[in-house]
């Protein structure tokens, strides 16, 4: 199944984005696995995007998050900064604070509208990434005063990260590898979250919701909102919209670092949001691999007339690197102009 959207160009093309049913996978039916691993095979070689449907994640749940996404983006920015993400904390990072200019497709020169909560898979105190003060471990900084917030967005990330884990064995199988081949390398998963709010307010030229990138993980879990404004771009170089499927779908893309491992097979493509019509509440969960898995490009995406693109790099660093290029010192990176080690193969 799939569902036809109108890009945006003269000519009147048309392309999909396709629609995953996960429920005969979650049944345990008989090839159902296997019909499920070749249409995500084929969505993420030709989109990189998919919608899925019988997914087993709460929606009220995930209506009620996005409810206490609207009371905290309302208080006062005074409570609000008291929260703010530094280098080695997530946190609160401000309207015109973050310009991508990682991305591919866009020269991004004006900081995006949107505000966020960065909230990570906060560990225990004696993690020893905790111990070792890494990054994106923790602690998150919760609004005070605020009863039921930490519990519900809490119950949304386990809920989604869940999802993510649950649906491993249809990429492993997608890329001609056992059905439990990315298990090892997700026992201590280094997954982050963007809770975002989108105002509405006038943009200027070249300004976005959130400019034209790619996200930097293994994949991405987003629920829909009731407000549109999510667009991809497309290998044909259009912008479609991906609002369509109603606020029961939750959409998963690819990001850079499973770009990377699959060497280039899988797709990380560009996404932007419009500065919306109305206020518009987002939750993204990025489900990344444990800190010290490397991308090395897997042994199923290359061949002697398919070299290796890359040079292995880890979860840890890459997301450093990409956190430290985007986001400016006081939103918790450094915005360098430093490439990170293994880049791109010589």
């Amino acid at each position: 199944m799939s569902v036809q959207l109108k890009a945006e160009d003269s000519a009147g093309v048309t392309e999909e984005i396709p629609v995953l049913d996960l429920g005969p996978f979650f049944a345990g039916e008989e090839g159902a696995a296997e019909k499920l691993a070749a249409e995500l095979r084929y969505a993420q070689e030709n989109i990189g995007f998919y919608f899925v449907t019988n997914h087993g994640v709460p929606m009220d749940l995930i209506r009620r998050g996005y409810g206490e996404l609207e009371r905290v983006f309302a208080l006062p920015d005074e409570e609000k900064l008291k929260l703010r993400a530094t280098g080695t904390r997530p946190g609160y990072v401000p309207p015109n604070s973050v310009v991508y200019v990682t991305s591919p497709v866009n020269k991004n020169t004006k900081a995006d509208l949107n505000e966020v909560l960065r909230y990570v898979n906060e560990r225990p105190d004696d993690h020893p990434g905790r111990i070792a003060g890494r990054r994106f471990h923790g602690p998150n900084p919760w609004p005070e005063n605020m009863p039921g917030f930490k519990e519900t967005i809490k119950e949304c990330h386990q809920a989604l990260a869940a999802l993510g884990r649950r649906i491993l064995p249809l990429y492993a199988l997608a890329l001609d590898k056992p059905a439990d081949f990315f298990d090892p390398f997700f026992d201590d998963p280094l997954w982050t979250t963007r809770n975002s709010h989108y105002p509405v307010v006038e943009a200027e030229e070249n300004q976005f919701g959130i400019s034209p990138h790619q996200d930097h993980g293994f994949m991405t879990l987003l629920p829909l909102s009731d407000v549109p404004g999510l667009e991809i771009r497309t290998r044909a170089g259009n912008w479609i919209n991906a609002d369509h499927m109603g606020e029961d779908a939750i959409i998963i893309n690819t990001g850079e670092f499973l770009n990377r491992w699959t060497n280039g097979r899988f797709l990380a493509s560009p996404h932007r949001v419009n500065p919306p019509k109305k206020d518009r509440y987002s939750m993204a969960l990025f489900f990344n691999p444990s800190p010290d898995t490397i991308a090395d490009p897997l042994d199923t995406c290359v061949s002697e007339d398919n070299p290796a693109k890359f040079e292995p790099i880890s979860i840890y660093d890459y997301m450093c690197w990409y956190v430290d290029r985007n986001y400016p010192p006081e939103a918790g990176g450094k915005r360098t102009d430093i490439e990170p080690k293994g880049m791109a193969a010589e």
